[in-house]
């Protein structure tokens, strides 16, 4: 299972993005694809969204059950935690920096 959420993405990456998965909710994308897909989907989003920002979630074998990793600017910052991907949440200001 893999979930993208993006903001302010640009419409080719939508598109591009819905071509794999299901997009059940604007900029919300889900589907069930393998690991090679997965990561070609990673790169598209890297290459693809300019000034936006989007958290890429997918099913794995850890404690949580998931693995997550985010790309573009966002206050939402994804930790470590003795083993445990935890979300931090940086200060006002220093969002912007990011």
């Amino acid at each position: 299972m893999l979930v993208i959420v993006t903001e302010n993405s640009p419409p080719r990456l939508r598109g591009r993005l819905a071509i794999w998965l299901l997009e059940v909710r604007a900029g919300v994308y889900i589907g069930d694809v393998s690991a090679k897909v997965r990561d070609m989907l990673w790169e598209q989003l890297e290459k693809g969204i300019e000034d936006g920002n989007a958290v890429f979630a997918w099913k794995t074998n850890t404690e949580s059950g998931f693995d997550f990793k985010t790309l573009g600017k966002n206050r939402r910052m994804p930790i470590d935690f003795d083993g445990l991907r935890l979300v931090s949440f940086a200060p006002e200001d220093k969002a912007d920096a990011l």
